[in-house]
Formats: C-alpha cells, sequence, structure tokens
C-alpha cells in the first residue's frame, strides 16, 4: 500500500465549555431570555459533565474558555474566565477518556493557568509573557498563534457585521500578538498553525503564512507548523503531515517556490485528496494548448 485512500473525517469538538456570561457562553440576548449557552459549565464538577457530555455525542477534542474574546461582547480578551482548578477538571477528565484540550486563551494569566492545568493547545496566547513561553516549552504544550486575523479584522470587520467594541479589541490586541509570536518562535516553543477558521472566508487561510514569515518565521518553519507539527499536536502524525508510505495521500502543488516566496502557497495549482486527484490546473492547461 502506496498511501491511504478514502474518506477522511476531521476533528469534530462539539460545543465550547466557558463560563456563565463568559466568551463561549451566547450572551447577546437581554436577560429577560433567560438563556444560557449550550457548554455553560460552571466549577470543577460541572465542568467534568459537560466533558463527558461532548465525548458521549461525538466529541474528539475539547474545547475550553479560559478568557475573554475579541468578538464576544461585554468581556475583555486578557481578562481570565476560567480557574485553574476549573481546567486541571477539565483536562483530567478528557484526558482519562483519551481526548485532548484546547484552550482558547488570549489573556498572560489564562494562558499559563490551561498550561499548568495540562491542556495541550493554547489557542491565540495573545498576551503570552516569558514565562508563559517557558511553562510552554517545559510542558511540551503547543502554541497556535492566528496572527492573520488582525489584518481582517480592522480591513474587513465593520462591513461583514463585527461589532465596534470587538474591532477596538482588536486594534488593542493583533499587534501584541504578532511580537509574542516572534518571542515564541525565536524562544524555540512548540508552534502549529492555526487561523480560528471561521472570522473569515475559507480559501484565505494560507495568507496567514506571509504574517508568520514578516514576524521571524522562516518559510520552512511556516510550512512544518501547518504539517508536521499539526498532525503532532493533533494526535495525528502516523497519517497527515507527511509524504511517507501509509500516510494519507492529501497533496497540494503550487505555482512557484514557497521557500523562497512564501506567498505562492495562495497559488494552488494541484489538489490531491486521498489519493485521488480533485484538481490539475496543469492539465487543464495542457488540453487547451497553453
Amino acid at each position: 500500500m502506496a498511501a491511504r485512500r478514502g474518506p477522511q473525517t476531521a476533528a469534530v469538538l462539539g460545543t465550547a465549555l466557558g463560563i456563565t456570561g463568559g466568551h463561549c457562553d451566547e450572551n447577546l440576548l437581554a436577560p429577560e431570555y433567560h438563556h444560557v449557552g449550550e457548554g455553560v459549565a460552571d466549577g470543577p464538577w460541572a465542568a467534568r459533565a459537560a466533558v463527558r457530555r461532548n465525548i458521549k455525542y461525538g466529541a474528539d477534542l475539547i474545547k475550553v474558555c479560559a478568557s475573554g474574546g475579541v468578538l464576544s461582547k461585554g468581556d475583555q480578551p486578557g481578562t481570565p474566565q476560567y480557574t485553574l482548578e476549573e481546567m486541571q477538571a477539565i483536562a483530567e477528565e478528557a484526558h482519562k477518556l483519551g481526548r485532548k484540550v484546547a484552550a482558547h486563551a488570549h489573556g498572560t494569566q489564562s494562558i499559563k493557568d490551561a498550561i499548568r492545568a495540562g491542556i495541550d493547545t493554547i489557542e491565540h496566547c495573545s498576551l503570552i509573557d516569558d514565562e508563559g513561553i517557558a511553562l510552554a516549552k517545559e510542558h511540551g504544550t503547543w502554541l497556535v498563534f492566528d496572527i492573520y486575523n488582525d489584518d481582517y479584522i480592522l480591513s474587513e470587520g465593520a462591513k461583514v457585521g463585527m461589532l465596534p467594541e470587538s474591532i477596538e479589541k482588536e486594534r488593542n490586541l493583533g499587534r501584541h500578538q504578532r511580537e509574542n509570536f516572534r518571542r515564541a518562535y525565536l524562544a524555540g516553543a512548540k508552534l502549529a498553525f492555526g487561523t480560528d477558521g471561521g472570522v473569515y472566508p475559507h480559501g484565505d487561510n494560507w495568507k496567514q503564512f506571509p504574517v508568520m514569515v514578516e514576524f521571524g518565521m522562516k518559510p520552512i518553519d511556516a510550512i512544518r507548523a501547518a504539517t508536521v507539527n499539526a498532525a503532532d499536536l493533533m494526535g495525528w502524525s502516523d497519517r497527515v503531515g507527511a509524504l511517507e508510505k501509509g500516510y494519507y495521500a492529501d497533496l497540494i502543488a503550487v505555482d512557484g517556490d514557497p521557500l523562497a516566496d512564501v506567498r505562492s502557497l495562495g497559488r494552488v495549482r494541484f489538489v490531491m485528496k486521498g489519493g485521488v486527484v480533485v484538481r490539475n490546473d496543469g492539465a487543464a492547461g495542457a488540453a487547451m494548448g497553453r
């Protein structure tokens, strides 16, 4: 067998877990509606029960909101939400049941609490400090900086209906996140590629590569972040992330050398999925005599 073929499912996380009124609570309705988000779980035992519920309904991993966020109303990205004790309970329960945990965490303290709790990957990492970077290295925690978002939110956010307070929060946060990405990379922390999917249109995900390079990452390391590193983070190193016998044959070819011009990763000309060619612009061009 040269490569794995056939269907391949993405990881499913179910409902993200968070505190009452926090980033993962659907808190835009007026109080008289008495609405609470499905993922709200306050206290260690309620949080454990929420992990069990998500796994019961098919979750492959667990996501928690450790801090406030940019696109939620009424909170601040740097403010802690889940406590260390709550996150320890979540991580212990998820790991016992064979699942990894990802933490939405912008804030300095929330990042460190999530790492100390045993959470596997920190998303955003915007206000991470030197102690947080050192803790991530000590614990082997993955850091995922979604540093293209800043460009999109500031240029397009108002046009697509993002709240003015969200755009202002991003304006105050984005540059810090990018500089901290540089510091984490230079310090040798484990970095994986992540885009906070859904904030901007799918298909623009590649635009993060040039931002990673702009803020200090070598092109080859940016590519590794999205392939071998991301596979390791997900626990899929035996299936994806490398050109090896027995792996899923999920391949792309681009117009140009991404090591010389990382923006060529946005010029995809060939796609193979599970060993099946689903796009081949070169073949089409040849057929038309170009």
